[in-house]
């Protein structure tokens, strides 16, 4: 590491010193960061970045032209899931009761918000785990209609919960709050759901008012550490999960237990369907949609298909002619 300036930017430069398996000699690079999407944007037209590795918003990635010359575009799989994180540490909560969770789930209109918020850039998502994570079900899907107003409505009565149901739902700025307007509109629908919404700017304020309980129900986002369906279900629904929105499940603790005891990972399948069925059934979040991975180059900049490839950055394969 070169330099590094605080939420700015960081260099890196190839290490003189390295022996390892890489034998391609990489470039400096420096990376950049942005607060909002629009930043982003700004930066790839202005030409102050070579290369969009994220951030770019969905109308931008979507106007893309196949046939300009001076762009390139890699698309690759990605595991990064976003849900709905919905607060269950009171039962005096709005979304204390199973009911209401419930109901939002039945609400929610996946395919509206891949189409119309995000172009076609994500894809919709029905369980914990993501597509091309072995372990992935459809276990909300199985279980809730789509964008059900009368679904949401029983739930609700099962449980004697009056309607409106007044929740406030926490999301950041950019594309994040257009997704969340959008959320808005479809838990109103029946008039069963009243949504305050709540912007927070800062990521940091934003993690903290989430984990001091600030909102009913936030937008939040999951990249994985290995690509393995534990890193979806020990951190988010274990106990002492880091969401800290109050859920709990000693039969979701058990079978977690159960799955660790493989290493032949593909024998543990049956046990994390399972966790998502309880997940499903419980709703302490409700998955949403999950992101392809697009990275935007520059013509004259090589290696950027690299970056789309998986979870593993290869900075150091990225040239110029």
């Amino acid at each position: 590491m070169a330099s590094y300036e605080e939420g700015t930017s960081l260099t890196l430069e190839p290490n003189t010193g390295y022996e390892g398996a890489v034998t391609t000699k990489g470039v400096p690079v420096e990376i950049r960061y942005f607060e909002t999407t629009q930043g982003v944007e700004e930066a790839w037209k202005t030409r102050t970045v070579d290369i969009a590795y994220a951030g770019l918003p969905a109308a931008a990635l979507a106007g893309i032209d196949p046939g300009d010359t001076d762009v390139r575009l890699s698309v690759g799989n990605s595991a990064e899931a976003h849900y709905l994180v919905l607060n269950l540490n009171s039962p005096r909560k709005p979304l204390g009761k199973a009911a209401a969770r419930r109901a939002l789930a039945a609400l929610v209109d996946r395919g509206r918000l891949a189409g119309e918020v995000f172009k076609h850039t994500v894809t919709p998502l029905y369980s914990l785990v993501p597509q091309g994570v072995a372990g992935h079900s459809t276990a909300f899907f199985d279980r809730y209609p789509e964008a059900d107003p009368a679904y949401a409505a029983r739930s609700l009565r099962s449980e004697g919960v009056t309607s409106p149901v007044r929740i406030k739902l926490g999301h950041q700025a950019g594309t994040a709050a257009v997704e969340a307007r959008e959320l808005k509109r479809q838990f109103e629908r029946g008039g069963l759901f009243r949504v305050e919404l709540i912007e927070e700017r800062d990521f940091t304020t934003y993690q903290k008012r989430s984990l001091r309980g600030d909102f009913d129900v936030h937008l939040y986002q999951w990249v994985p550490d290995f690509p393995d369906a534990d890193t979806f279900v020990q951190p988010l629904v274990g106990t002492g999960n880091v969401l800290d929105n109050g859920y709990a499940s000693a039969e979701v603790d058990h079978i977690i237990r159960d799955t660790q005891r493989f290493t032949d990972r593909g024998r543990a399948m049956k046990q994390f369907r399972a966790i998502q069925d309880t997940v499903a059934k419980d709703v302490p979040l409700i998955p949403v949609w999950h992101r392809q991975r697009q990275v935007v180059t520059r013509s004259a900049v090589l290696g950027g298909h690299r970056l789309a490839e998986d979870a593993v950055w290869r900075l150091w394969e990225l040239r110029r002619l």
